[in-house]
């Protein structure tokens, strides 16, 4: 369920019932998000944002400052992202070849919320593809080679974890992991194919980890300096 609001873009909402009153945060996406009593009325959420509207761009921007998409970086392994302002007077985003051409009215900061959300749904779609492309040929490789089976992978974008594997076999890869060198993907499904054997992180576990996987001290450092989110 979701609102779309004219200066923050779309709002998640989550009703939940255990709340007892209606919460606003910022998820690791970027994304507004609100919590709210089961039975709340959508107008209690249009309220709450019209009635915090400062507060909310103290929020955005500070969580904006840390993870907002700038010209020139790369997405991926395949693309560039350009930013530009034009005479328009709505944001529009083209995927050409390789390269994803942002273009913003003049009025608009390139960090403002609704500007980032649309660029981070354009990147989302971009970085699946680039998953779908990669990692289904990148862990049947290292499965066979060292000796792996598993039940199924699939796709996910939790914005917190690079992968997981279910007690079932059906290991999940972040497409966030195009965006890391391919030694750290490797070291990320090699890590989730040992969890078809131990299935926690036991001293057995690093154990397996580290005869497939040499540095995995090293890259568990390396990784730290990345983020899952999109």
């Amino acid at each position: 369920m979701s609102i779309v609001d004219k200066e923050f873009g779309e709002i998640k909402i989550r009703k939940n019932k255990l709340a007892r009153s209606v919460k606003l945060s910022v998820g690791v996406d970027g994304s507004l998000r609100v919590s709210i009593p089961y039975y709340s009325p959508e107008f209690a959420v249009r309220r709450l944002v019209n009635g915090n509207r400062d507060e909310i761009r103290k929020m955005l921007a500070t969580h904006n400052a840390k993870n907002s998409y700038q010209d020139g970086d790369l997405i991926g392994k395949t693309h560039a992202l350009f930013l530009r302002k034009f005479s328009g007077e709505e944001i529009k985003i083209s995927n050409e070849g390789n390269q994803i051409l942002v273009q913003i009215p003049q009025e608009l900061a390139f960090e403002n919320p609704l500007v980032q959300s649309e660029i981070r749904k354009t990147v989302s779609k971009i970085l699946r593809k680039q998953a779908k492309a990669y990692l289904p040929r990148r862990i049947d490789f290292l499965a066979e080679k060292y000796g792996f089976s598993f039940e199924k992978l699939r796709f996910s974008h939790t914005g917190t974890r690079w992968g997981s594997c279910s007690s079932s076999g059906t290991i999940s890869l972040n497409i966030a992991l195009m965006n890391l060198p391919h030694h750290l993907i490797d070291y990320v499904i090699i890590h989730e194919l040992c969890h078809t054997r131990q299935m926690n992180h036991s001293f057995k576990f690093w154990q397996e980890v580290e005869k497939y996987c040499p540095d995995y001290k090293k890259y568990v450092q390396e990784i730290k300096q990345f983020s899952p989110s999109i």
